[in-house]
């Protein structure tokens, strides 16, 4: 049997940059009652889980957080 490899392709239209945020000020989400945190580094936006702050962060362009913080407006999102 031969070996197979699997290559991992990069995401279709991924196209932000792999920003360093170790020194991100992070805010809390909904006010502080929520479990998110929120950090804008260089025109992005970052948002975490604030009880496992090592877990990866989702990234964020402007319009794409516009629309989904509209979504989550309208009850298409639970953020708590």
């Amino acid at each position: 049997m031969a070996d197979s490899t699997t290559q991992q392709r990069p995401l279709t239209g991924w196209d932000k940059p792999d920003l360093d945020l170790s020194n991100a000020q992070w805010q809390p989400g909904s006010r502080g009652l929520g479990d998110v945190q929120i950090a804008f580094v260089e025109g992005f936006i970052a948002l975490r889980n604030s009880g496992r702050p090592q877990s990866p962060s989702l990234i964020f362009t402007p319009a794409e957080w516009g629309a989904f913080v509209s979504g989550a407006r309208e009850g298409e999102f639970d953020l708590t």
